[in-house]
């Protein structure tokens, strides 16, 4: 196992110094956790007594309490701290004024997944606008991605933006937060003080699992990191009728509908030669979000070999044989879709059209991507050079 030091552990062991006298805010989630797994709320409590004023929680709230996605929730008083919490999953999406007006410094520990419909990377992005705007410092305790270095995928088209994707970048994006949060700055041209604890120890293509640090769930559905793995293609499927699995005990793993063909599904996809992956025919019945109570026929996906997984093209390939082997399929879910109330789900997901547009044709999946890869190479290099610098 390799040995890691997140952010966080790095600002207990030896910076929390840099934050006395200061009036500090903390966004925060369930992953929030030290090596130990000392939540970061009462560690600051511990050793920012008189300093910790506020604390922030991004969707699912800062403790996890909303289980299902696209729930809402309010600000309250921690029963155990007794500081103000206010949500930025609800009413207020980024922080106000009144939020930040008492604060010199906004601290944000966020455990990403490695992809861009994961909503706590916009959350950091509106942190930066609203401390920029108000003259506030971000201190951002970096984290490994815990699926690696790899990107995937195509670039958002910015008339395509949303809560699930309000910059240009992959789908599977290959960086960390902090390294997000610096490139967000330049791109957004932002005037923010902002400072990054960086991570130490490991590597930028190592899994999570292969260090020393505990998975802690950073959501209610991501309880692996094998979750995590596949998500960059399989959260696609939110933007579809598919069941993406909520409501088992494999979300984003297993995939179905009432009426699909298990084995037909699973024959076709195997013989396509996906990298790294195989595919079970499966009947299961969510308990709860799309098809609950019912029985879907579908697949698992079991990643056999994570360095050459391309989650993206797997889930767009599968998407392309559920739409050939069932044409009459009414696929492409309706909005809503977080916040968004005109564009179809899916094509905000997919950062613009082209992907839909390409199942609906029956395009080969393989030349979709290669379409793609251009624009995400020329992030990669973006990426590159700012770590250099």
């Amino acid at each position: 196992m390799i040995h890691v030091l997140t952010g966080l552990d790095i600002l207990v062991a030896e910076q929390a110094r840099r934050l006395r006298g200061r009036r500090v805010g903390l966004l925060a989630h369930p992953a929030s956790v030290d090596r130990h797994l000392r939540h970061a709320v009462p560690l600051f409590r511990q050793l920012l007594p008189d300093d910790l004023a506020v604390l922030f929680g991004p969707q699912h709230g800062l403790r996890g309490e909303t289980q299902d996605n696209m729930i809402e929730w309010e600000g309250y008083r921690d029963p155990l701290t007794g500081l103000p919490v206010h949500s930025l999953y609800g009413e207020h999406r980024k922080p106000t004024v009144s939020m930040l007006s008492d604060l010199d410094v906004l601290v944000v520990d966020l455990q990403d997944v490695g992809a861009r419909y994961y909503t706590f990377v916009w959350t950091l992005l509106l942190c930066l606008e609203a401390c920029a705007e108000q003259g506030k410092q971000v201190l951002v305790l970096d984290r490994p991605n815990p699926i690696g270095g790899a990107v995937e995928g195509n670039i958002l088209d910015l008339a395509y933006r949303s809560f699930v994707g309000l910059a240009p970048i992959p789908m599977r994006h290959g960086a960390t937060m902090g390294e997000l949060a610096r490139w967000l700055r330049r791109w957004a041209r932002l005037d923010v003080d902002l400072e990054v604890v960086a991570v130490q120890g490991g590597a930028c293509d190592q899994y999570h699992d292969q260090t020393d640090l505990p998975w802690v769930l950073p959501s209610p559905n991501m309880p692996t990191v094998d979750t995590a793995l596949v998500y960059p293609g399989a959260c696609l499927l939110e933007g579809t009728s598919l069941s993406e699995g909520r409501g088992t005990t494999r979300p984003f793993e297993l995939v179905g509908a009432p009426g699909l063909d298990p084995e037909a599904l699973a024959a076709a996809l195997t013989a396509r030669d996906l990298p790294g992956v195989r595919f079970r025919p499966v009947w299961f019945q969510p308990t709860f979000q799309k098809h609950a109570g019912e029985l879907c026929g579908g697949v698992q996906l079991h990643v056999v070999d994570r360095a050459i997984f391309r989650p993206v093209l797997t889930y767009v390939a599968l998407l392309g044989e559920v739409r050939r082997q069932n044409p009459d399929l009414d696929l492409w879910r309706q909005p809503p879709y977080e916040y968004e109330q005109h564009k179809l789900p899916i094509d905000i997901l997919a950062g613009g059209t082209d992907l839909r547009e390409a199942v609906d044709a029956g395009t080969d999946p393989r030349s979709l991507l290669a379409g793609w890869r251009p624009a995400v190479d020329e992030f990669e290099q973006q990426m590159m050079e700012l770590r250099r610098g």
